[in-house]
């Protein structure tokens, strides 16, 4: 089984950008997708974007498209999530996670879940 570690997180005003890092250990000689995740207090976890193990396709939620751009890195074993024009309701715990298959958009679908980094943004 994969697992996975997520950093990067941090404070910044609206507008600013952060680069969350999800750095995989374990069965990493497989092949998986990665997907980002996030939580707001108070919400249900939902999906933000994800990647392929090929990192040739991506797959992004609608609040997030022409902001965030994943990518992955398999010689470092590290999936990165550029988060650009960051504006307060992307304020949450950012999560990241695998799966063996293809992408999918249900957190269910996906184990090795890290512990999460904060991402606040400020008005």
């Amino acid at each position: 089984q994969v697992q996975l570690v997520e950093s990067g997180g941090g404070s910044v005003q609206a507008g600013g950008s952060l680069r969350l890092s999800c750095a995989a250990s374990g069965r990493t000689s497989t092949t998986y997708t990665v997907g980002w995740f996030r939580q707001a207090l108070g919400k249900e976890r939902e999906f933000v974007a994800s990647v392929t193990w090929t990192g040739s396709r991506t797959y992004y939620a609608d609040f997030v498209k022409g902001r965030f751009t994943i990518s992955r890195d398999n010689a470092k074993n590290t999936v990165y999530l550029q988060m650009n024009n960051l504006n307060p309701e992307d304020t949450a715990v950012y999560y990241c996670a695998a799966r063996y298959g293809g992408s999918s958009i249900f957190r269910h679908d996906y184990e090795g879940w890290g512990q999460g980094t904060q991402v606040t943004v400020s008005s």
